[in-house]
C-alpha cells in the first residue's frame, strides 16, 4: 500500500534502489547505528508498496567521501540503472549520502525526472520532474554542500589553532619518540642519536648527499629508519633516506604544519598531486619545540646547499655542486645581453654558451664565449682580492678531518656493539627453546645464523675501512706552509696537482657570487665580477678571434705594421714594439706575434730578399705566369698543353723554367690556338741576355 501521491503503478513496476554510503572507513566501524538506519530503509521500501525482488541495496561506497562522484562505484552503477529507465526511486537516508557535490547533484536530478525517477528520504518522497519536487531537492543539494565545507572549517580551525601552538601530533622522524604524556624525546638509543648527527656533520663536510652515501657505503653504516608500524629498523644508506633526514625541520628542533600544498590537474583524487613548498611559504612554523639535533642556523644552510647542488643545473639554472670539468666557472656565468644563465660546453674545447632563448622560442645561440681566457681573468681577480688576506686554515682543518674520523669510528664501533647483542640475543633464544619443538628451533636457529653472518660482515667492513690521517705529518710540509699563508701561497699552488678542479671551483665560490660577461665587439669580452658582499669588479676583456678583420683595430694595426716594415724592421722587432704599444694578434689576446707580421707584409708585397716564388722578371721572356696575365687564361690551361705536347717548349737550363718570347708574334699564336687555326706550336728557348763586350 503506498503512501505518497507521487508513486504510480508506472513506478512501481521498476526497482527500487537503497543507497547506502559512509564517509571514511572509521566511520563504516564506529557509527553503526547510523548504518542500521540506513539499511532499515528496505522496510521502507516495502511500505511505499514495491516487492521484496524489486527492492536491491548498492553498499559498495561505504567508507568513501561523497565530495566527488569519480571515484564511487556505487554512485556511477546508480546512474546507470537510472538512464536505463530500470529505476522507480532511489532511497537514501539523507541526500548527503547521495553527493555533497552540486555539479554531480544537479545532474542527478535532470536525469531522474527525464526517465520519471523518484528521490525519496527521511523527509518524504520528491518528484525531480516537478518545480516543487526539484526546488525542494535543489536546496537540500546547495545545503548538502554548505554543510560539507562547514564541517571541514569547523575541523580544519580547531587543527590549526593546535598546530599554531605546535602541540599537534604530527608523525616524528626517526630519532624523535613522543612519550605517553605527548612530551617529544630524542630516541633514547645513542646509535640512532650518534648516527643521525653524524649525517649532519658529514654533510657540512663534504657538501653533497650522494658523497655522504658514498662515505658511509665506504664504512660500511647503516642508517636507521621507521618500518610501517613505527619501529626502528636499520637498513642500508640510499640518496633518498639521507635527503629526507637532511630536509627534515624537525631535527633542527622546529614543529612546522604546511610544507605542502595539493595542487589538483582534474576533478579525480588521482589528479592531485602534492608540491612541496620553499620555506618561506610554509603555513606554521615553531621553533625550539622539539629536541633538536642541528641548529636552525645550521638547518637553513644545508638547505641553501641543497638547493645548489640539485641536479636540474641546466633547466632550473641553480649552481651546481663544483664538479671536476675544466670550466672554473659553472654555475656562475651569466649572459649580459639576455640575463640568463651560461652552461658550459665541451665540444670544441671549453666554452660558454647561453642557450636559454633557444630553448624556449627555438631563435639563435645568445652568445658563446671561450671559457679559458675568462676563467684566468677572474682567477687573477681572485687572487688581487685574496693576496691582502693572511689565513692559517691548515689546523682547522686537520682538526675537523680528525674529528670527522673519530665520529665514523664511533659510528663502527656502535654498530658492531648493536650486531654483537642482537647475535648474543638470538643464540639466549635458541638455547632457551625445547630441542625437541623443531618448528620454533629451525627458526631460532636460522635467526642466529643470520645475526652471526650480519656481524661478520660489519666486522670485516670495519677491518678495510680507510682510515683518516691523524696526525699534521699526514701532509707535506710545503702544503702545511702554503696552508699558514694562503693569501700568497694560493697563486703558487693554483697550477700544481694539488688542487682538484672541484675544489678551486669551491675555493672561486667562496668569494665571487656571479660573473656576467656580454660580447659588445667580436674580440672584447665586458667581464663584470659580483664578489660576495655586492662590490663589483669590471673588466674589459680580449678574447681569440678567427680573422685579422674580426680585430676592432685591425686597420690600425696592419697600418702600423707597414709602416714599420717600410722602415726597415725586422718582424720580431715589430712584433715587439706593437705588443709594447698594447696591440695584438687575432688568436693571441696577449701579443702581436712576428707570424702576423709577416702575413701582413707579404700580402702587400713588401719583401725582404729575393726568392723564386717571387714574381720574376726577364727581359725580352714571358713567364707562365706572365704569359697567362696577357692571354686572360688560367696557368693550368698552359701547363696542361704543355705537358701533352701540345705546346712544345723545354724548360730553360739556367732558372728550369718555361720562357716565351716577348713578342706580339708569340701572343697571335696563342690565340690562333685557342681559336683551333693551329694544333701545336713550337718554341725554342729564348736566349737569356748576356753582357756586351767591350
Amino acid at each position: 500500500m503506498t503512501t505518497s501521491e507521487l508513486i504510480t503503478p508506472q513506478h512501481l513496476a521498476r526497482k527500487a534502489i537503497i543507497y547506502i554510503r559512509q564517509s571514511s572507513p572509521q566511520q563504516a566501524i564506529s557509527n553503526q547505528e547510523s548504518l542500521r538506519l540506513q539499511y532499515a530503509l528496505r522496510h521502507r521500501a516495502l511500505e511505499l508498496g514495491w516487492p521484496a525482488t524489486a527492492i536491491a541495496v548498492i553498499d559498495c561506497d561505504l567508507g568513501t567521501t561523497a565530495a566527488s562522484a569519480e571515484h564511487r562505484a556505487g554512485f556511477k552503477e546508480l546512474l546507470a540503472q537510472v538512464t536505463l529507465g530500470a529505476v522507480g526511486i532511489i532511497l537514501s537516508f539523507d541526500v548527503t549520502r547521495l553527493t555533497r557535490n552540486c555539479s554531480d547533484w544537479y545532474p542527478l536530478l535532470d536525469l531522474c525526472g527525464y526517465r520519471g525517477c523518484l528521490i525519496g528520504d527521511r523527509d518524504g518522497i520528491y518528484d525531480p520532474g516537478s518545480a516543487n519536487g526539484r526546488l525542494l531537492l535543489g536546496l537540500k543539494g546547495q545545503l548538502s554542500e554548505l554543510e560539507l565545507h562547514t564541517i571541514r572549517a569547523r575541523l580544519t580551525a580547531g587543527l590549526l589553532n593546535k598546530a599554531q601552538r605546535g602541540e599537534l601530533a604530527l608523525t616524528l622522524p626517526v630519532g624523535l619518540v613522543r612519550d605517553p604524556s605527548g612530551v617529544v624525546h630524542k630516541n633514547p638509543n645513542l646509535e640512532v642519536q650518534y648516527r643521525l648527527e653524524l649525517v649532519f656533520s658529514t654533510f657540512l663536510t663534504v657538501r653533497s648527499a650522494s658523497q655522504v652515501l658514498r662515505v658511509f657505503n665506504d664504512q660500511g653504516l647503516t642508517l636507521p629508519r621507521r618500518d610501517r608500524f613505527g619501529a626502528v629498523v636499520w637498513r642500508k644508506p640510499t640518496v633518498a633516506a639521507i635527503l629526507s633526514i637532511l630536509k627534515h625541520p624537525a631535527y633542527a628542533g622546529a614543529f612546522t604544519y604546511g610544507r605542502t600544498r595539493t595542487v589538483r590537474t582534474g576533478p579525480a583524487p588521482r589528479h592531485a598531486r602534492l608540491r612541496k613548498l620553499p620555506l618561506e611559504d610554509w603555513k606554521i612554523r615553531v621553533n625550539d619545540q622539539y629536541p633538536a639535533y642541528i641548529s636552525w642556523a645550521t638547518y637553513e644552510q644545508i638547505q641553501a646547499l641543497l638547493k645548489d647542488n640539485y641536479a636540474e643545473y641546466d633547466r632550473n639554472k641553480t649552481r651546481g655542486i663544483p664538479r671536476p670539468g675544466k670550466a672554473l666557472l659553472h654555475g656562475l656565468v651569466y649572459c649580459g645581453e639576455c640575463g640568463h644563465k651560461m652552461v658550459v660546453q665541451y665540444k670544441t674545447g671549453t666554452r660558454y654558451l647561453c642557450n636559454a632563448l633557444r630553448q624556449q622560442y627555438g631563435v639563435p645561440v645568445c652568445q658563446y664565449l671561450p671559457a679559458d681566457p675568462i676563467d684566468d681573468c677572474v682567477v687573477q681577480a681572485f687572487f688581487a682580492a685574496l693576496s691582502p688576506v693572511e689565513l692559517d686554515a691548515y689546523h682547522h682543518a686537520m682538526a675537523a678531518e680528525q674529528q670527522a674520523a673519530r665520529a665514523l669510528d664511533q659510528a663502527r664501533r656502535q654498530q658492531l656493539e648493536r650486531l654483537r647483542y642482537q647475535a648474543a640475543l638470538a643464540e639466549r633464544q635458541f638455547n632457551q627453546v625445547d630441542p625437541d619443538n623443531r618448528l620454533v628451533a629451525v627458526e631460532l636457529e636460522r635467526r642466529w645464523e643470520a645475526a652471526l653472518r650480519e656481524l661478520q660482515q660489519a666486522e670485516t667492513a670495519g677491518l678495510q675501512a680507510p682510515l683518516a690521517p691523524d696526525s699534521a705529518q699526514a701532509l707535506p710540509p710545503e702544503l702545511e706552509r702554503a696552508f699558514t699563508a694562503i693569501g700568497q701561497k694560493l697563486p703558487e699552488l693554483w697550477s700544481t696537482p694539488l688542487l682538484s678542479q672541484a675544489q678551486k671551483k669551491a675555493l672561486l665560490r667562496c668569494l665571487i657570487d656571479k660573473v656576467v660577461v656580454h660580447r659588445h665587439r667580436r674580440d672584447r669580452v665586458h667581464t663584470r665580477i659580483v664578489w660576495k658582499g655586492g662590490e663589483t669588479t669590471t673588466v674589459d676583456l680580449p678574447i681569440p678571434v678567427g680573422s685579422l678583420a674580426e680585430l676592432g683595430n685591425a686597420a690600425a694595426l696592419e697600418g702600423r705594421i707597414l709602416a714599420l716594415a717600410q722602415q726597415g724592421l725586422d718582424d720580431a722587432a715589430i712584433a715587439e714594439q706593437l705588443t709594447a704599444a698594447g696591440l695584438r694578434s687575432p688568436m693571441n689576446p696577449a701579443a702581436v706575434l712576428p707570424n702576423t707580421v709577416r702575413c701582413i707584409r707579404l700580402k702587400h708585397q713588401v719583401l725582404r730578399d729575393r726568392h723564386q716564388s717571387h714574381p720574376r722578371q726577364i727581359p725580352g721572356c714571358l713567364t707562365v705566369t706572365q704569359l697567362a696575365r696577357a692571354l686572360d687564361c688560367s696557368v693550368h690551361w698552359l701547363y696542361d698543353r704543355i705537358h701533352n705536347g701540345t705546346i712544345a717548349i723545354t724548360p730553360d737550363p739556367a732558372t728550369g723554367a718555361y720562357l716565351f718570347p716577348d713578342h706580339p708574334h708569340t701572343l697571335h699564336q696563342f690565340a690562333q690556338l685557342r681559336a683551333g687555326t693551329l694544333a701545336t706550336l713550337r718554341f725554342d728557348p729564348a736566349p737569356l741576355p748576356r753582357e756586351p763586350h767591350p
